[in-house]
C-alpha cells in the first residue's frame, strides 16, 4: 500500500473567499474524489486547528493507493486535475511524502 500525504499553506483570500471558505471548499472537493477516482482507496483532508502553532501548514491530505501506478493514475485523472488546478491558485507552500507500508 502507498500512503500519499501532502501539506499545504493557503492564501488568506482568493476569488472573494476567505481562507476558511477556501479550505472548506478544497476539503470538500478533495474528499469527493473518493467517488470519482476508482483507484483511490482512502482520502481524508484535515484543516489545521485554529489554536495550533502559527508555523503549521493549513491543510493536510492523507490518501491511500494499492500501488505507485495507482497513485500515478490518480495524479493525472481529470477530476483530480480540476482540484489540483484550483489548489495551484490558492497554495502558498506544499510538502509531500509518498511511502510504502
Amino acid at each position: 500500500m502507498i500512503k500519499h500525504i501532502v501539506f499545504f499553506g493557503v492564501v488568506d483570500e482568493a476569488e472573494g473567499k476567505s481562507k476558511a471558505e477556501i479550505m472548506q471548499f478544497v476539503k470538500h472537493e478533495l474528499e469527493n474524489l473518493i467517488h470519482l477516482v476508482p483507484n483511490l482507496r482512502k482520502i481524508e483532508v484535515g484543516i489545521n486547528h485554529p489554536e495550533a502553532p502559527a508555523g503549521n501548514f493549513d491543510l493536510v491530505l492523507y490518501s491511500e493507493f494499492d500501488s505507485m501506478a495507482d497513485l500515478d493514475a490518480y495524479q493525472v485523472h481529470p477530476e483530480h486535475q480540476k482540484v489540483a488546478a484550483y489548489i495551484g491558485k490558492i497554495k502558498t507552500s506544499r510538502a509531500c511524502v509518498d511511502y510504502e507500508v
